[in-house]
């Protein structure tokens, strides 16, 4: 009887025995799994870092190259191309430093440069429109933009040769706060960079009339009001925003500090085991976007309908005189542009994006970034012309079938009151935009509808 009972304790250890050792063994694969992701998604971040930098080197290469053929130009139609190519250049490069991992702070005077660079060519390309030339100001300008732009052209190369022989990688600008770090402040990458800015330390902008002022290179997002959040406010905002009564689970996936509006992302699970990746802004709590996976099969409600329905989402979220523009279907799902509204006056930079499923009308999707960026009261009492004043600057040919007055953006973060046009010649429908101050035309859209939308070009 001993012996039996001996013989089961001896079974039971055993057993416990495997447990504990299959255990341990599925600790190590899941140990060795996680390890191969990480490993696998430093190399990416590595590789993207690696090619938005060699980017931003040749697009400050070319914007080099432009600045000093800008300087020799003698027509306005040659000055016009050299200083649009430029300004292309310029904001390319802005995009490209934009995506490495450098505070912004650290750059400040560097993406300055880059800034007034684009902004300046766009002015005097238009000058160069107009059949003007450029004054001997414009030219001094010019010259100072080249000079900076070769001291900048410089620290990039010598910073790529220290990329190319591994004396610094992108980790370790991207472990921020970590005692590995703090031991590398004085090392090649961080003093590469500092170098980098202490080359702009005495560039303050240029002086000059016109559009791009100070507070426009440096403008603040003017709807992003309110105080910073912690993350458990935005998790609790997020659950707000889509129903805590519909949510199964909700997984905090961290902060993205250096997103253009840095937020709190969110991944929640609904009762239906769809996922809803949402992100929560730090500054005030607003909802940034929110996206859901779910598919749709069939589209049951028109576009009128989806229209409305999104209409009525954005006024139960706090967005009010929001109007319809431009959308596009895919998938049984449609993208349908809001602008907001003041007075009549349709603002076009205050741009809300909402998914809606064709199939019953929810809501899957929200963007405001637009929105949050540009989102303040205008001033729309700048009408100095007539409408009919504004149409004596079409084309004869354009059969207008509806007008307004709209805020346009344009391409140096400026403003815009228009008169909107909307009219055909002979099969194509177009948007015409006058200055609503000095009758100048602005800019031209065609509409093309398409069996999945209505779009610009």
């Amino acid at each position: 009887m001993n012996q039996l009972k001996d013989w089961k304790k001896g079974l039971n250890k055993g057993h416990m025995l495997g447990i504990i050792c299959v255990l341990l063994v599925l600790a190590v694969a899941l140990g060795i799994i996680l390890y191969q992701q990480q490993k696998q998604y430093k190399q990416v971040s590595e590789n993207n870092y690696n090619m938005a930098f060699y980017e931003l080197v040749d697009y400050v290469q070319n914007v080099e190259t432009y600045l000093a053929k800008s300087l020799i130009s003698s027509t306005p139609e040659h000055g016009a191309e050299t200083l649009t190519n430029l300004w292309r250049e310029a904001n390319l490069a802005q995009t490209y430093l934009a995506r490495l991992p450098i505070e912004s702070q650290e750059l400040e005077n560097t993406e300055k440069f880059l800034n007034q660079v684009s902004d300046y060519s766009y002015s005097l390309s238009r000058k160069n429109i107009y059949h003007q030339k450029l004054s001997q100001d414009d030219l001094n300008n010019l010259q100072d933009l080249h000079s900076y732009s070769i001291e900048l052209e410089n620290t990039l190369n010598q910073l790529s040769d220290d990329l190319n022989t591994g004396r610094f990688n992108w980790g370790e600008l991207t472990q921020k706060g970590s005692i590995a770090f703090a031991q590398q402040v004085d090392n090649i990458s961080k003093e590469s960079f500092s170098n980098l800015e202490e080359n702009f330390h005495e560039y303050a902008g240029l002086i000059y009339d016109g559009a791009f002022s100070e507070h426009l290179t440096n403008q603040e997002k003017r709807g992003l009001i309110g105080d910073d959040i912690e993350e458990e406010q935005a998790k609790k905002i997020a659950e707000e925003f889509i129903g805590k009564e519909n949510i199964k689970e909700t997984t905090n996936l961290g902060f993205s500090e250096n997103a253009t509006i840095p937020v709190y992302d969110f991944s929640i699970t609904n009762q239906q085991e769809e996922t809803i990746q949402i992100s929560i802004s730090k500054k005030g709590g607003h909802i940034v976007s929110m996206n859901s996976n779910r598919e749709v099969n069939a589209e049951i409600i028109s576009q009128e309908e989806a229209d409305q329905k999104g209409k009525e989402f954005l006024e139960s979220k706090g967005f009010t005189n929001m109007k319809e523009t431009y959308y596009l279907k895919q998938e049984g799902i449609v993208t349908i542009n809001y602008a907001a509204t003041q007075d009549n006056v349709v603002i076009y930079p205050d741009l809300v994006k909402v998914k809606v499923a064709l199939d019953d009308g929810e809501i899957l999707g929200i963007e405001t970034t637009g929105y949050l960026n540009n989102h303040v009261k205008r001033d729309t009492s700048k009408v100095k012309i007539t409408s009919q004043e504004a149409k004596s600057s079409l084309n004869p040919n354009l059969q207008i079938t509806s007008e307004g007055l709209a805020i346009i953006p344009t391409e140096w973060q400026t403003e815009i009151l228009c008169y909107e046009f909307k009219g055909k010649v002979e099969d194509k429908e177009f948007l015409v935009y006058i200055n609503s101050e000095n009758g100048r035309e602005e800019d031209i859209l065609m509409i093309v509808d398409t069996p999945n939308g209505t779009l610009t070009m």
